[in-house]
Formats: structure tokens, C-alpha cells, sequence
């Protein structure tokens, strides 16, 4: 037996909105060359993600994997908390 491979993108992202029921919205940055002044720029994108159970926090940082449409606009799942926010206590 050969382990099984997942098939689709990994990201890893920042938690940035979970108001709604079972999604959170992730952004993930990265680089990107110019083409015109080869200079190294960042971008991000938001995406939405099933987070089934609401385990994550508005801070988080996760990996999330691609998987087939769960709605109109949710074509990812919520792979792995990776590091807890952080909370401000004063």
C-alpha cells in the first residue's frame, strides 16, 4: 500500500474574519516579482474557508488545503492551526 497523496494547493495564512457560520476568511500572502523593476512586491488574497466546529480565532495563523466546492465561493478547508494569536492582557 502507498500513502496517500492529497491533491490540491496548501497555503499557509492569517485567520482575518470569522463572523460567519463554520467559515473564516484567511489571507495569504506572497511574493511577486515586478516585471518591469524586478523588485520583490507583496500580495495577498483573501480566501473562504470551512471551518467546521469554529476552532479557530481572528489571529491565527493556519494551513488550509484545496478541496472541491463546498459553496459558490468556498473552495478550501481549514488544514491545521499552526500558532495561536496572540492577546493583548493589560
Amino acid at each position: 500500500m502507498e500513502p496517500q497523496t492529497q491533491k490540491g494547493k496548501v497555503l499557509v495564512g492569517i485567520v482575518v474574519k470569522s463572523a460567519m457560520k463554520d467559515t473564516v476568511t484567511v489571507s495569504v500572502e506572497r511574493y511577486v516579482k515586478h516585471p518591469t523593476y524586478k523588485k520583490y512586491i507583496l500580495r495577498s488574497k483573501k480566501y473562504l474557508v470551512h471551518n467546521p466546529g469554529n476552532t479557530v480565532q481572528v489571529g491565527d495563523k493556519v494551513s488550509i488545503r484545496e478541496t472541491k466546492p463546498i459553496s459558490k465561493h468556498k473552495h478550501f478547508v481549514l488544514n491545521e492551526r499552526l500558532h495561536a494569536a496572540l492577546k493583548d492582557e493589560e
